[in-house]
């Protein structure tokens, strides 16, 4: 069973200054090291160095889950090359982090379809959500070759093939607990560094009532204090979920 429904209809019983969840879309690493002369892969390994210094300060600021897009299902149409530099890194990172993960007491997960994974990938990415599975501080998902789209896809082939019956009266409640991420709240506030503004098919159901911030840094310089000033914008936000301000007011505890 889910421990957080995964539903847009749910309001969050507590929302606070600090986001319990956040998710990243990490843009802008090889147009980061093309501004510096640099081969794209380079932006790459920097950025893998400003997830592992992103994660710590949002650890150390009380968020209890951290989501990333590290690789897209639209990813595999990049050079060849570029594709396979990003394999190898990503099968390298697992090979040299997870024993700081498990010293620093943070769960990994990995979302995404792995069957274009190569065994030896799959392999590592199994053997870290079990050395971590015990940890209880910060969970740390990295979405790879995941596409929202096929998330909701997924969760319903799932779905059906477990309750054929719910077929004609599918709900909501149903679906989250097959979507890839039904162990977590939806994100509060959702991040995308690089100067675009859209989503590109990353947790399109659990973004439904996200806070959206754009930054145009690219993203092997967005820092602490970049997550500062995003966690700034955040805290001046009205978080609604439907409703109207005045019931915000009329629902906020006496300060007398």
């Amino acid at each position: 069973m889910a421990l957080f429904s995964s539903t847009t209809r749910a309001v969050p019983e507590e929302i606070g200054p600090v986001p319990r969840h956040i998710a990243i879309i990490m843009d802008g690493n090889g147009r980061w090291a093309k501004k510096r002369l640099m081969p794209r892969v380079f932006g790459h390994k920097k950025g893998v160095e400003t997830l592992r210094d992103v994660v710590r300060a949002c650890d150390e600021l009380g968020v209890r889950f951290v989501t990333v897009f590290a690789f897209s299902s639209e990813n595999w149409r990049r050079p060849p090359d570029e594709v396979s530099f990003l394999m190898g890194l990503f099968l390298q990172a697992l090979q040299t982090e997870v024993e700081k993960m498990k010293r620093n007491n943070i769960r990994l997960k990995i979302i995404g379809d792995r069957a274009r994974f190569s065994p030896e990938l799959v392999m590592l990415i199994e053997a870290a959500e079990a050395g971590t599975a015990g940890n209880d501080g910060l969970t740390l998902t990295v979405a790879a070759d995941y596409g929202g789209r096929w998330d909701i896809m997924n969760a319903t082939r799932q779905l059906l093939a477990a309750n054929p019956a719910c077929a004609t009266s599918l709900t909501e409640e149903d679906l989250a607990p097959y979507l890839a991420m039904a162990y977590a709240p939806e994100p509060d506030l959702f991040i995308r560094t690089g100067g675009e503004q859209r989503i590109s098919n990353f947790l399109i159901w659990q973004l439904a009532y996200t806070e959206l911030y754009f930054t145009d840094l690219a993203w092997p310089d967005f820092d602490r204090t970049a997550l500062l000033q995003a966690l700034s914008w955040y805290q001046g936000r009205e978080r609604r979920f439907g409703r109207i301000s005045e019931q915000l007011s009329s629902e906020a505890p006496d300060q007398a």
